[in-house]
């Protein structure tokens, strides 16, 4: 059976992953017959209320809030390798821009937790295919562009697309339900809640994500 990784940046869209993208991977990787193993940094990060979408003050662990969402079934990053794995998908939320790396607040200066940029250009090595939804392509452009000039979307914001270009990666607009393929470098993103207005939509593009980091491995 495939192992497909799912990186977390904890639990809700403000303050880490958006829950409905998580689900939407994690179910089309169990509906594609793989195996997903879960895993998130060990880092703590400032906690947003949901309800009032402002934080609080308070500070939590992402790992400790990701295993929420993978019913406790979940690794610390640092312990997870690209030989343990045959892909790996990032869902979004602010999560991945704010916890992953800080391109919420530094945009293309962005620098990417060391354990998050160390697995990814593993699996860049051993020729892995790489998932990327919402904003995840951003932190990815953030780790990975100079190096690789990857061609990745979030769908059409325009500025989040200039501060992707300035990485050295290219943003290529794509709708919401549908995919960009790089397929020199194996990554496959697609815009989600950048652009969604309905859960279905969110499905439906990261479903399609999902079938093609599989058929890239």
């Amino acid at each position: 059976m495939k192992k497909i990784g799912v990186v977390l940046s904890g639990c809700g869209v403000r303050d880490g992953s958006e829950i409905h993208e998580a689900v939407s991977a994690l179910l089309a990787i169990d509906q594609a017959g793989c195996e997903a193993v879960c895993m998130a940094p060990n880092v703590d990060f400032a906690v947003t209320d949901h309800l009032a979408m402002r934080e609080t003050g308070e500070r939590r662990n992402v790992l400790v809030e990701s295993a929420r969402i993978a019913r406790g079934n979940i690794r610390d990053i640092k312990e997870v390798r690209a030989t343990d794995l045959d892909a790996v998908v990032f869902p979004g939320g602010f999560g991945a821009a704010k916890n992953l790396c800080d391109f919420a607040v530094k945009g293309s200066a962005a620098s990417v937790n060391p354990e998050v940029s160390r697995l990814l250009k593993e699996m860049v090595a051993a020729k892995k295919p790489i998932g990327v939804i919402c904003i995840a392509p951003a932190m990815l452009a953030a780790a990975l562009g100079k190096e690789l000039a990857p061609t990745i979307t979030i769908g059409n914001d325009a500025g989040t697309a200039a501060e992707i270009n300035k990485t050295g990666a290219i943003h290529q607009e794509c709708p919401v339900t549908e995919f960009v393929v790089d397929k020199k470098n194996k990554i496959v993103s697609t815009p989600a809640y950048m652009l969604a207005e309905r859960i279905s939509q969110v499905q439906q593009g990261i479903e399609k994500c999902v079938k093609e980091v599989i058929k890239l491995i």
